[in-house]
């Protein structure tokens, strides 16, 4: 019995418990969730589960790695992201007139989801690097870090992406000390570029919005995703139909519901009384990630904590806005509980990263 909690000490030795147990749950809420959305399929299932136990693993690598070393990563990531973006650019599979996956030979990958971690971590550096002369220039020469990926996810296209990277490059620019009149200047230049973005829209993005403010213009159509999404989550009141007893997503009128609208499934199955539950459950896993980052001992590992868990809070209020009809149809996961990969290891290693942070206090800048 002591040889095994000594095994269990040496491999939790740089787990962050707490966070941990909130990552978990979530994953269980997930695993419910998602049996009930395929109809009981156990392969999908199964699937899923393998995919957590990857994202597992990967986070605990990344939680044993000492500070030191994730820093050294960020320029080599960086420029591997750029160059496998490229690659995207040139010889990329095109999957539904979007070009986003690279055949690598044993498998595809989705290079801009690396890009997730790499611009946060790439930018950390760049401060850290720079904290003790920090001018306008500087935050320039990281603008110019984040845009140069950011336009590459968005000739793909893939605009949902594209914001979401943005939003994490923005997080670390605003902690970092960006001013204010600065960030009240770049709104203003955004508000007024709207017209011209307009113009270089796809067809296809262009409906979204528009269906975001008249959904029942095209009810077959366009408008379809937020129409039954918002019908689903209406319906399911104030304590939900019931495990496996949502009529949307059993009798398959709700879209993409394991995926991008598996929060509508479990709205309509758990109600008002769940989603309260289950934005809890979200709310301590944030507010962990903020502890975490209020204890962060240099500049490097402030800036990095605070935009990975800024982002993991974009992630939520975009889907949920999303599957509610407030905001456009972007294609984003829901964190921990949505079907998929490659989102899944994203997201766990930002959480290693985190754990890493907080069981190696110490780092020393070379």
């Amino acid at each position: 019995m002591i040889e095994i909690r000594k095994i269990w000490h040496y491999l939790t030795r740089y787990m962050d418990s707490f966070l941990l147990i909130g990552i978990l749950t979530l994953m269980a809420v997930g695993l419910i969730v998602l049996y009930s959305a395929t109809g009981a399929n156990m392969s999908r299932v199964n699937n899923q589960i393998i995919n957590m136990l990857v994202a597992l693993v990967i986070m605990w690598l990344v939680a044993n790695i000492p500070l030191q070393q994730i820093m050294r990563l960020a320029l080599p990531m960086y420029i591997l992201g750029i160059v496998l973006l490229i690659g995207v650019a040139l010889f990329g599979e095109i999957n539904n007139g979007a070009r986003r996956w690279l055949n690598i030979g044993v498998t595809r990958i989705q290079p801009s989801e690396l890009m997730k971690i790499a611009i946060p971590l790439m930018m950390a550096w760049y401060f850290d690097k720079h904290e003790i002369t920090l001018r306008l220039k500087d935050y320039l020469g990281a603008t110019v870090l984040l845009m140069l990926p950011v336009l590459l996810i968005l000739r793909q296209p893939d605009l949902g992406t594209a914001l979401l990277i943005a939003a994490s490059g923005f997080y670390v620019l605003f902690l970092a000390g960006l001013s204010w009149r600065i960030i009240a200047g770049l709104a203003i230049t955004v508000a007024a570029s709207l017209p011209v973005f307009w113009s270089i829209m796809h067809d296809y993005q262009r409906r979204r919005i528009m269906t975001l403010l008249d959904p029942s213009q095209d009810p077959l159509g366009a408008g379809y995703h937020t129409i039954q999404s918002s019908i689903a989550i209406g319906s399911g009141g104030v304590i939900g139909k019931g495990w496996q007893n949502g009529t949307q997503a059993q009798l398959d009128f709700l879209p993409e519901q394991s995926t991008d609208f598996i929060f509508a499934v479990f709205s309509e199955e758990f109600g008002l009384i769940g989603n309260t539950i289950l934005l809890f459950l979200y709310l301590v896993v944030i507010a962990r990630c903020m502890v975490i980052t209020a204890n962060a001992s240099t500049q490097f590992t402030r800036l990095i904590a605070g935009s990975i868990t800024l982002t993991f809070f974009t992630y939520i209020f975009v889907n949920m806005g999303m599957v509610s009809g407030i905001l456009p149809i972007v294609g984003v996961p829901l964190p921990l509980i949505s079907y998929g990969g490659t989102s899944m290891v994203t997201m766990l290693l930002g959480f290693g990263i985190l754990m890493s942070i907080q069981t190696h206090p110490k780092l020393v800048k070379t």
